[in-house]
């Protein structure tokens, strides 16, 4: 990867990135491995960006789909692996990756217990994406996606308002 490509094309987005791959991992081991996937397998599909949405929205999409499929993995290595391990899915217990503000961290464990779609779903949701481009995101339809938020933040509320479990 170029540093001008991971400059110009991928760094202004960062932020997008980070936030996908916080939700979606429990440690920074994790977080380091899915931001690293992520970015690599950016610069390996640049070449089939069509032009079709803007590049933030392929950005979106690539990262959701990466971090998707690498939670897939790990759960069936999990399963393959269940009777060796021990099981670690409790959201912030024996957790290092923790970020200095404390209401930034509960929205995280919170947005966590959620299933994955829906994750998605609240990440877009606020990064202020419009219904219509979470729905071509995730595949579905503006008024669901509509429908959809509302009961994510009904949700997220109880977690945060219960201060999680």
């Amino acid at each position: 990867m170029s540093n001008d490509f991971y400059t110009l094309s991928i760094l202004p987005y960062s932020g997008i990135i980070i936030k996908i791959c916080r939700a979606y991992t429990d440690s920074q081991e994790d977080f380091e491995d899915y931001y690293q996937e992520v970015c690599l397998q950016i610069w390996r599909s640049k070449d089939k960006f069509r032009g079709d949405s803007q590049w933030s929205t392929w950005i979106y999409r690539l990262s959701l789909n990466i971090c998707l499929t690498l939670i897939r993995k790990k759960k069936k290595n999990r399963q393959h692996y269940a009777s060796d391990y021990t099981l670690q899915n409790q959201v912030g217990e024996d957790n290092n990756f923790a970020f200095s503000d404390e209401s930034l961290n509960l929205l995280y464990a919170a947005i966590k217990r959620l299933s994955e779609l829906d994750r998605a779903i609240i990440l877009l949701y606020l990064e202020e994406k419009p219904n219509k481009e979470i729905a071509d995101i995730i595949g579905t339809t503006p008024n669901n996606i509509g429908v959809r938020v509302n009961r994510i933040k009904e949700r997220l509320k109880k977690l945060l308002d219960g201060k999680i479990n």
